[in-house]
């Protein structure tokens, strides 16, 4: 049967006037039809007509595999909130700022995909197998492992398409299994750490931590790991045990946060990115709207995350509205479902108190948010601001270099004025601006 190559694209004929398009990405299978994107399951594991006829059923399946594989046991005794979603893992919360860290396990936070080996496979949080080839998995032993496929820093994208191909392909090369926990082991955290010390693979590794000091050497271990590009710290309880489900013995530190956010439309480009995507308009879990125009990288906007795919973004804190401000796209997110009404775990973080100088430097007043975008072609290097003030706002713009001219517009109440913002940045997004 006929195939596509990674990134190669064929169009089929279908019921409509227009045909439809079958892309292969990364190992990920997609068509436009309908029956595609309507699918209320993880892109890698949909398939639809058009791409059984292209690939031949049984190659389809084969890639897609069963929606009941049996997914890996929770330890004895073991309850919590997310026991029941994929495999036994154990959560974090964010950290608030209020409790002392001093004596915790500190290490760096992973910008990558988080995996459980249960002993014969790796399994995503939403109790997806990935598809590791045979030398990649030689001396993992058969007892559970909490880890992460880990590519590097500013890596993630590339992390995210190779473990969620079907192909067992020689890039997983470029992977490593970096090992944080032993959950089958019934012992304080620091036994099991010790554990996954042990581990001989050549493909796996464990991963280091150290005692926090203090206040101050957790600021200046985020500052350091942050500079270096990566994604925040981990903060694990001494002398805690292993737990399924969200729990305060596992803090993340981040100067900025993640959320995840699903696709609703693609704004056209103008300017730069005239012929391709300009942002995304994505929706939280609560129904607000907004655009992620930051991030996407030239071939991301050729060939965008089609409406229905969950994304990962991140952004600085909420404005007063409740929408995510300074968002930025980071990639897909293959381990992540969206969540069922009322699952509060899953609504972005609201601003906390900083954890570092750096964290004071870039959260202005929520009561002024101004946010700033710039377009460059050619010639023309330009600056567009926008800051929203109960209910006024000011847009500042010119040349970059110079203060330029401002204008303030004054409305009935602060929500026509953030209505109206978002309105005028989807409007500059769509020209090709970037946020700054």
């Amino acid at each position: 049967m006929a195939d596509l190559a990674d990134g190669e694209t064929t169009e089929m004929k279908g019921s409509g006037a227009s045909p439809y398009v079958l892309r292969n990405t990364g190992g990920v299978y997609s068509c436009t039809c309908p029956a595609w994107r309507n699918q209320s399951i993880g892109i890698e594991r949909r398939t639809c007509k058009h791409l059984k006829k292209l690939r031949g059923e049984a190659e389809e399946l084969a890639r897609v595999g069963s929606t009941d594989a049996p997914r890996p046991t929770k330890p004895a005794g073991e309850t919590g909130d997310d026991a029941n979603e994929g495999p036994p893992l154990l959560l974090a919360h964010a950290w608030t700022g209020e409790d002392d860290l001093t004596g915790w396990w500190m290490s760096e936070k992973l910008d990558g995909v988080r995996a459980y080996w249960d002993g014969a496979r790796f399994v995503s949080r939403l109790g997806n197998t990935y598809h590791a080839p045979d030398w990649f998995l030689e001396g993992l032993p058969d007892t559970p492992l909490d880890g992460e496929l880990w590519g590097g820093r500013k890596k993630f994208q590339r992390t995210v398409s190779i473990a969620r191909r079907q192909d067992r392909s020689e890039h997983w090369k470029e992977l490593s299994f970096v090992v944080f926990d032993a959950p089958a082991l019934d012992a304080p955290f620091e036994e099991r750490l010790a554990a996954c010390a042990e581990l001989r693979a050549k493909h796996a590794k464990h991963h280091e931590h150290a005692r926090c000091e203090s206040l101050a050497h957790l600021r200046e271990e985020l500052a350091r790991v942050e500079a270096l590009g990566g994604e925040g710290l981990m903060l694990r309880k001494p002398g805690s045990r292993y737990e399924v489900g969200r729990s305060t013995t596992l803090l993340k530190v981040k100067t900025f946060h993640d959320a995840e956010a699903r696709v609703v439309g693609h704004a056209a480009g103008e300017g730069r990115h005239k012929g391709r995507v300009g942002a995304l308009v994505v929706e939280m879990p609560n129904g607000t709207r907004f655009s992620v125009g930051t991030g996407l990288s030239d071939a991301e906007r050729k060939a965008p995350p089609p409406v229905g795919a969950l994304i990962t973004y991140r952004y600085q804190e909420l404005s007063d509205t409740g929408v995510p401000r300074f968002p930025s796209y980071v990639g897909l997110a293959i381990d992540k479902a969206w969540p069922a009404a009322g699952d509060v775990s899953a609504a972005p973080a609201k601003a906390a108190a900083p954890t570092s100088s750096k964290a004071r430097e870039v959260a202005p007043a929520p009561s002024a948010a101004k946010r700033r975008f710039e377009f460059a072609d050619g010639s023309a290097n330009k600056f567009w601001e926008i800051a929203v003030d109960g209910a006024s706002h000011t847009v500042t713009y010119g040349r970059i270099g110079t203060s330029g001219q401002s204008k303030t517009k004054t409305f009935g109440d602060s929500a026509a004025a953030q209505r109206d913002a978002a309105a005028l940045i989807a409007e500059k997004t769509k020209k090709g601006y970037e946020e700054r």
